[in-house]
């Protein structure tokens, strides 16, 4: 850790949120600048002469202005280019626009096709999709050094030295190492010059004063409030009416990982567990929005289901001796206990010892053609059915079984705290964390469930489908 007293800097310390926004900004803008390129190449190739570039002409194309920004961010974001820790890292950067790039021209395409002729410009996207991949390009490789020199890392001090301290550094360490710099602790007295993850206790909360001068601190990151003795209390209380941001740690820790640590939340619980949204709207049309987003999904679901079933049904049953479908209980919203059918991926009677166990990876119950249904997702396609009648979402926590509940609840603090929405049939533990087959598992999956249940959002929603698209066509399934 860095010793001594930094020199005074003009710099803004941007925090966490706002430097991805000047990311997304800068991204926004060159989409804007792209359009207006590839509009201007359209028009001097277009041989009709129908259109000349102007003011004019612009204007009468706004809606490309609107509609592509927010294409882009909406898969930018599934693709992860504005995690901090992706975006410092200019060949997975570049990778992910690549990706991103094809599939809004692929998107394009598709319309361009399905739109009565003279609709849509010919070839503008070709044009487009250029110039936006070389500006972004540009300015994502120049944005650290942009951000470097209007912005610093934001200085922090942990108040705390308990578990959560040592959660929170490693937290940091990982997901925003360029983003933060960790000064040091205020702990306890007897802890004094002990050193967590790497980060030495500086003094106690007497001290806390001089080093908020000493080192231009902008946030305090309190691990637990319930612990602090009445002078660091009083002392993070002259910190805060000074300016200085203080915020629990399960906060910071959940906006940085995108996951709930609901194993050290304790006396934060109110905080961390309550829904982001504000609860005072008159009405909220989340839920109905949801629920017809769900409704078309699922019959779109079940017409792919109908169509692919004889197929489907000829491999499982080819391949090895058995059912075609699989079922059994999973417990849904508010702990109802309902019948869910897959397509069968294992052997007949995989589970004769009556030992319900979680899935491995390579698992040998799993048959051939079921390792190909698990890795498309095929194998949960007849869910669309349960979709269809209102015991599960397009998104939400993945159903588990009633003795994997019964199990975790008595293990794992809150977990039945994921069943106070629908289950879903992908979610974004299942986006997020690769695979899941022991109770450590289930734990981190808890963390992003609860992250979904408190940040719930159409946007949201529609990221979790756009990277589960993204899981299927790769064949990244378990």
């Amino acid at each position: 850790m860095r010793r001594g007293s930094p020199k005074r800097s003009r710099r803004v310390q941007l925090q966490f949120s706002e430097r991805k926004l000047v990311l997304m900004i800068g991204d926004i803008a060159a989409i804007w600048i792209a359009v207006v390129i590839g509009l201007f190449v359209w028009t001097e190739i277009d041989r009709s002469g129908q259109y000349q570039f102007s003011l004019d002409f612009l204007l009468s194309q706004i809606v490309w202005f609107l509609v592509l920004p927010t294409l882009w961010v909406m898969l930018a974001s599934a693709y992860d280019l504005y995690n901090l820790r992706v975006a410092a890292n200019r060949w997975k950067t570049l990778i992910r626009m690549l990706v991103v790039t094809a599939q809004m021209i692929v998107v394009y395409v598709l319309v361009f096709f399905l739109s009565p002729v003279g609709a849509l410009p010919r070839l503008f996207m070709l044009y487009f999709g250029i110039a936006a991949f070389i500006l972004i390009g540009l300015w994502r490789s120049a944005r650290p050094a942009l951000v470097g020199w209007m912005s610093e890392k934001r200085r922090v001090l942990i108040v705390g030295d308990d578990a959560g301290a040592g959660l929170i550094i490693r937290a940091i360490q990982e997901n925003a190492p360029a983003e933060y710099e960790l000064r040091g602790i205020i702990g306890s007295a007897e802890h004094i010059g002990q050193v967590i993850e790497g980060v030495a206790v500086l003094g106690t909360g007497a001290d806390l004063a001089n080093y908020l001068h000493r080192d231009q601190i902008r946030e305090l990151v309190v691990t637990s409030t319930n612990g602090l003795d009445g002078v660091t209390f009083q002392a993070v209380m002259d910190a805060y009416e000074q300016g200085i941001a203080v915020i629990p740690m399960p906060i910071l820790y959940e906006r940085i990982t995108e996951r709930v640590p609901v194993e050290h939340v304790k006396d934060e619980w109110t905080v961390v567990f309550l829904p982001v949204k504000n609860s005072d709207a008159i009405f909220d049309p989340y839920p109905l929005i949801k629920r017809w987003i769900d409704i078309v999904l699922s019959l779109i679901g079940l017409t792919i289901f109908a169509i692919t079933l004889p197929m489907v049904a000829a491999l499982i049953l080819l391949d090895s001796r058995g059912a075609v479908f699989y079922s059994h209980e999973r417990v849904g919203r508010n702990g109802r206990v309902f019948r869910i059918w897959k397509y069968r991926s294992m052997v007949q009677d995989a589970e004769k010892e009556g030992e319900e166990r979680f899935a491995q990876k390579s698992d040998p119950r799993v048959t051939r053609v079921g390792r190909f249904l698990r890795k498309t997702r095929i194998d949960e396609l007849p869910q669309v059915i349960n979709v269809l009648l209102g015991d599960m979402s397009i998104v939400g926590p993945r159903p588990e079984r009633p003795q994997h509940v019964a199990r975790l609840t008595e293990k794992i603090p809150f977990y039945r705290t994921r069943l106070i929405v629908r289950p879903g049939l992908t979610g974004w533990a299942q986006v997020r964390y690769d695979y899941g087959s022991n109770d450590d598992d289930a734990l981190i999956k808890l963390q992003y469930d609860l992250y979904y249940i408190r940040n719930q959002s159409i946007l949201l929603d529609l990221n979790i489908i756009l990277r589960t698209v993204g899981k299927v066509l790769s064949m990244s399934g378990v």
